[in-house]
């Protein structure tokens, strides 16, 4: 004698399928949110020199400890910062040309024109050097650069979890939102007051 099938309310069996496409929906919106993240941090990194990029990601790790920082780690990864900060701020201020033999050669722009670092060496004439002197656009662009680095040592975990191992929740909030509040300002503001630079990285 076959045995009676429990039967389920209609609303019952409404809520029973709408358990898993939650659950479902959360898992999306976590992945997306990571995506977001990852995809914020990238386009911040082409806002900088590949070099400073590059030297960021591939000694923050080692020196930090994977985000566990003891004393003498959080004070390499300081120092680490620092020099990728100045690095940011220092590529502002370089840009190249090409020469007459059709070279390509960087030099730091001065107040009275361009210093070249081979080509002056070499009895060469830097072309037209009023082209190439500093301008107040490009102290706004170091000071935004300075600005981006910061933006994207926020987004890395190893940073945070040197500085911030057990943020506070208002603390976790801000990490959260303002290095995508930094990068969306200094994106708007690179494109509004864009550069005709091509410097060093």
């Amino acid at each position: 004698m076959a045995k009676p099938t429990k039967a389920y309310p209609d609303s019952e069996k409404t809520t029973l399928l709408r358990e898993k496409p939650l659950e479902s929906d959360n898992l999306q919106r976590s992945n997306s949110a990571l995506t977001q993240t990852l995809a914020g941090a990238a386009n911040l990194a082409n806002l900088l020199p590949t070099g400073t990029t590059l030297l960021f990601q591939v000694l923050c790790p080692l020196l930090s400890n994977h985000g566990h920082c003891d004393p003498t780690r959080r004070y390499m990864t300081e120092i680490l910062l620092a020099c990728c900060a100045l690095s940011g701020l220092l590529a502002s201020f370089t840009d190249s040309f090409r020469g007459s033999d059709g070279k390509i050669y960087y030099g730091f722009a001065t107040l009275k024109g361009f210093y070249a670092f081979e080509y002056v060496s070499a009895g060469g004439a830097v072309p037209d050097p009023a082209k190439y002197r500093l301008r107040a656009v490009d102290f706004v662009h170091a000071f935004l650069s300075v600005l981006v680095f910061a933006a994207i040592a926020l987004y890395d975990k190893n940073v945070v979890g040197c500085f911030y191992p057990a943020p506070e929740e208002e603390t976790k909030e801000l990490l959260d939102v303002l290095p995508v509040a930094i990068g969306l300002a200094c994106s708007l503001l690179f494109l509004a007051l864009p550069t005709t630079r091509h410097g060093v990285g």
